[in-house]
């Protein structure tokens, strides 16, 4: 007696396509927020204004940022950040050099104003510049913090360096031409604050 088995047709799976389209979604709003940033400041950016952009539902973009300013902080980090990285030239003063470097480019360009006015906006903005501070100063803090740890490590720095001051004495020239634009901000300015401040610095 011959039993006949009826072999089911198998049914093929369907990747899932949620998550490319949540991943080209979110890049499209990083990229349309950035965007509006450049055109119109953080004053004027809006979530309508991102959505359209993006073309997406507001309720879409609510679902990965709560505020405008951790969006406008997100869209211009992920633009600037691996531009600024430290390099690792086996010299403090070279790292640290060539890292002000891409930061004065970096202030010179469309970003360098988009940067400007991120942090005018955020003294009038307890979470703009919240963002700011979380988002951009410390993790860029902890960079150069490890930047000094290998110098002391390696001999080229005091081993009583503090960290904090050293930062602040080689950065704060920076942001203080970007804002007051009262003189130019070049690699020649950058020479001249790592000349000062890593020779005050050496062991």
């Amino acid at each position: 007696m011959s039993t006949n088995k009826t072999k089911k047709a198998q049914t093929p799976v369907k990747q899932g396509r949620g998550r490319p389209r949540c991943e080209e979604a979110h890049k499209k709003i990083l990229k349309a927020a950035y965007e509006l940033l450049d055109e119109v400041g953080f004053m004027d950016l809006t979530i309508e204004g991102v959505a359209a952009r993006a073309g997406v539902g507001k309720p879409t973009i609510y679902r990965r940022w709560k505020t405008k300013a951790q969006l406008a902080m997100d869209a211009f980090l992920s633009a600037v950040t691996p531009e600024i990285a430290f390099p690792d030239t086996g010299s403090v003063e070279s790292d640290f050099r060539e890292q002000m470097y891409k930061i004065v480019k970096l202030m010179n360009s469309s970003r360098g104003d988009i940067l400007a006015s991120v942090i005018g906006c955020g003294q009038m903005d307890d979470e703009l510049i919240g963002a700011f501070r979380e988002n951009w100063l410390l993790p860029r803090r902890e960079d150069a913090k490890r930047i000094f740890q290998r110098g002391v490590e390696r001999g080229e720095l005091r081993n009583d360096v503090d960290a904090e001051v050293a930062i602040d004495a080689l950065y704060s020239p920076l942001f203080y031409r970007l804002l007051l634009k009262h003189l130019p901000l070049t690699e020649n300015f950058v020479d001249e604050l790592v000349d000062v401040v890593i020779k005050g610095l050496e062991s």
